[in-house]
């Protein structure tokens, strides 16, 4: 990942790292210096390189020390002996920069990468988006009825809105939300995540509006003893309960991801192969064909994180942010279930289904 961007001399000098320990050092888009991987590195690391104007040969010395957890990164550049920069980068710094070389990875065929460029021409047209509503909206009424495919549809819209405020809240600009038929909606940005906080903030903040929005549902349902609120409330929590399944490429998924491979990529694709084999055992019990489609995309998602676990640009949780994601996560599941043990209580059949559901 991207440590550090800063001119030096009248050219951009930047620093890229890992936590395997490896380093970096560009100066005007050319390496000049490297630090191999090294299971006993130190936090402290010097890089020297020389350059020349054709007439005087610059000695050059670039200091850094490198902390992971919490991210902290001080640096004094020297230039024949003169300090010439200093400074320190933090969290905060990293979520806010723009990456001058973004990592680019071996591209190859794969039911991801068709969904991406499916996607990339869905936003060429803004009126895809009016499109994709009216078609969502035709096929939830065809199945169900249109009361019904009205609340689905306005579930849906709340659970997005939450990726949307959250994208916004990290300076993120976004493209809106798209409703897909029979697959749910998807909150768009072309702009790329920095941290995997901003990853775990960006996956959940769906679910606890989805959360927000069935308590409301409640609190109305209390109010004027309506079914109508009472259903919605309960069908929006399993709907948001479903999407914190800790498979990629749901919520949970990610904000599994994000808190796995912050500890250790053993760790992270360890988890992720329990999670991704526990997926298959839930659609196989529950016939869920399309589950098992989502489960194998998130499945390629794994392989790919694996694969460049060491060139990841994305800055990893400390221990604070781990325990943080965690809990927030647990308690979230918790909530939502909470919403639906409380009306299958008030013995309904059509309230008591989604615990029922649960239970198989």
């Amino acid at each position: 990942m991207e440590l550090l961007s800063i001119d030096f001399l009248g050219r951009p000098l930047r620093l890229e790292g890992s936590m395997a320990g490896w380093q970096q050092l560009f100066w005007n888009n050319t390496l000049v210096s490297q630090i191999n991987a090294d299971a006993d590195h130190t936090n402290q690391h010097i890089h020297q390189f020389e350059l020349s104007n054709g007439e005087e040969v610059i000695q050059c010395r670039v200091e850094v020390s490198l902390s992971w957890q919490p991210f902290l990164i001080e640096y004094r550049l020297c230039a024949n002996e003169q300090l010439i920069a200093d400074g320190s980068r933090n969290t905060k710094d990293i979520e806010q920069q723009t990456p001058v070389a973004p990592p680019s990875p071996e591209r190859k065929f794969s039911l991801i990468g068709l969904a991406s460029l499916g996607m990339k021409l869905l936003k060429s047209a803004k009126v895809i988006k009016g499109i994709l509503a009216a078609a969502s909206l035709a096929a939830y009424s065809w199945l169900f009825s249109v009361q019904f495919a009205l609340a689905l549809v306005a579930c849906l819209v709340f659970h997005e809105y939450g990726h949307i405020r959250a994208m916004k809240y990290f300076g993120m600009k976004t493209k809106g939300i798209y409703l897909i038929p029979f697959l749910g909606g998807l909150a768009l940005s072309d702009e790329k995540i920095n941290t995997r906080w901003q990853d775990v903030v960006i996956s959940i903040m769906g679910p606890f509006f989805g959360l927000i929005m069935s308590l409301i549902c409640t609190l109305a349902y209390w109010a004027t003893g309506e079914m109508f609120f009472a259903g919605l409330a309960v069908f929006n929590a399993l709907l948001n309960l479903f999407n914190l399944l800790p498979i990629l490429p749901l919520d949970g998924g990610h904000v599994l991801k994000s808190i796995s491979f912050s500890m250790n990529s053993i760790v992270g694709i360890s988890l992720c192969a329990l999670a991704a084999v526990g997926g298959v055992m839930l659609s196989y019990s529950l016939g869920l064909a399309l589950f098992g489609f989502l489960l194998i995309m998130g499945s390629i998602e794994i392989l790919i994180e694996w694969k460049y676990r060491h060139n990841s640009h994305l800055l990893p949780l400390d221990r604070y942010g781990q325990i943080v994601s965690f809990v927030w996560y647990v308690g979230l599941v918790g909530a939502l279930v909470a919403i639906i043990w409380y009306f299958a209580g008030t013995g309904n059949a059509m309230l008591g289904l989604p615990l029922k559901v649960l239970g198989s």
